[in-house]
């Protein structure tokens, strides 16, 4: 059976009264669109613990830094819809701009702290006060129990987590495994716009987290394990390499004595991507 679309909040609101909300229990996989097998294990997820799922999908134009980034992201609503009904979604939420962004240009945002700064807030300049914003919306227009977000995005998942926290917003944030392919490639929507050597070489950001991994399993410093990354990535001729570091998990601090999460960046021809690994 084919997911129920409602482009609306209001039809979204009926929708979800009709099944029983707020006595049955529902779960939000909230996307971007060009739904891949690493949403679909979310969905998968969310429908094994709950009685309902929804699954947004908006391409957010707040959380992109360059416009041609967000002109070029991937749009197929029809594949999701179907994507998403057969892992066991019941409703695509799929709104319109407007919808969410009621005035021409968004003037309250919600600013997610220090944590929004670091790493790819640094290279996406606004990355994570469109997503922290974006995010807040869609769990205050859909209200669900908990909310599933993938490990590949870390910095994401953390900001969300904090902003949930911040804003005494009922929610469960549930943090979901990174998905690969069989060469440990991490899925992403970007990787289809990858050329053929492009998408040969991309796999090496995952080589390069797992050797710094094997590094300080071995009891490397931080500081060794980064520079095996760096240089992993370096002998890659097609792989440009934005930033490969040792953090604190919970954080993204500098490495302490706590939990440590390896994070990295890098560009293939004009695609940017991210990964990262915890080294236990």
């Amino acid at each position: 059976m084919s997911a129920e679309v409602r482009a609306t909040r209001a039809a979204l609101a009926e929708y979800l009264a009709e099944e029983g909300r707020p006595r049955r229990s529902l779960g939000l996989v909230p996307t971007l669109g060009a739904l891949h097998a690493g949403h679909l294990s979310l969905i998968e997820r969310a429908r094994a613990e709950h009685d309902l799922v929804a699954v947004s999908v908006f391409v957010n134009p707040t959380q992109f830094s360059d416009p041609a980034d967000f002109a070029r992201y991937p749009r197929d609503l029809e594949r999701d819809v179907e994507l998403a009904s057969g892992a066991g979604a019941d409703v695509v939420f799929a709104p319109g701009p407007e919808e969410l962004y009621p005035l021409p240009d968004p003037e309250v945002t919600l600013d997610p702290g220090p944590l929004g700064e670091l790493l790819e807030g640094a290279f996406r300049p606004a990355h994570f006060r469109g997503v922290a914003t974006v995010v807040a919306k869609l769990l205050l227009a859909v209200s669900p129990d908990a909310g599933y977000f993938g490990e590949k995005d870390y910095q994401q998942l953390l900001v969300i987590r904090r902003l949930v926290r911040a804003l005494l917003l009922p929610v469960a944030i549930v943090a979901c495994p990174t998905v690969r392919e069989a060469d440990g490639l991490a899925l992403s929507s970007r990787n289809v716009l990858l050329a053929g050597g492009e998408r040969r070489a991309a796999p090496v950001l995952h080589r390069a987290l797992q050797a710094a991994a094997a590094l300080l399993r071995e009891g490397g410093a931080p500081a060794a394990a980064e520079q095996a990354m760096a240089a992993t990535v370096a002998a890659e001729p097609l792989g440009n390499l934005d930033y490969a570091v040792v953090r604190d998990a919970a954080s993204l601090g500098e490495a302490g004595e706590g939990p440590l999460r390896l994070l990295i960046a890098g560009r293939f021809g004009a695609v940017r991507l991210i990964d990262n690994l915890a080294p236990e």
